[in-house]
């Protein structure tokens, strides 16, 4: 396991144990604890703790500075399709495969639901010039979600 999987893993356990589906992290000290520099644990929140994997981030900079990420619960498809369409109608390969981990890991879709969506996200598939690629990605993934939601419900 490499540094950025552990560090995703202490800051979930962190979360896990909150109360209110919250913690505040000073980044120094956390990359302190690691043996890293910061800019290793900015690395972490951004790619792992963003709205598509279902986390909102708030961030102070400066002497008292922290970060507090809000894991945010979804108890319904709805919800998880508010928060795709606000992604303005466009979305890239990356932002689209984080999207589909994070309805997997809410267990809003399974392994193969999750398996066909990625498959479908892949720019070989979409063999069309950006940025009319990503509009179509957004669609399509928009369409599964409604879809998934029909059938569920």
């Amino acid at each position: 396991m490499n540094l950025v999987d552990l560090i995703e893993l202490h800051i979930k356990s962190m979360l896990q144990k909150s109360k209110d589906n919250q913690i505040l992290l000073r980044r120094n000290e956390l990359a302190q604890h690691f043996g890293c520099a910061p800019s290793q644990i900015n690395y972490v929140i951004q790619t792992r703790f963003n709205v598509e994997r279902g986390y909102v981030i708030e961030s102070q900079r400066g002497g008292g500075g922290f970060i507090r990420i809000i894991r945010v619960d979804v108890d319904e498809f709805g919800r998880a399709l508010a928060a795709l369409s606000r992604l303005g109608g466009r979305i890239s390969q990356r932002q689209a495969l984080d999207f589909i981990c994070w309805l997997r890991e809410q267990e809003l879709i399974d392994s193969r639901e999750a398996a066909l969506m990625a498959a479908a996200m892949d720019p070989a598939v979409l063999d069309i010039p950006l940025p009319l690629r990503d509009h179509v990605r957004f669609r399509m993934l928009e369409a599964m979600l409604e879809a998934i939601i029909k059938e569920s419900g």
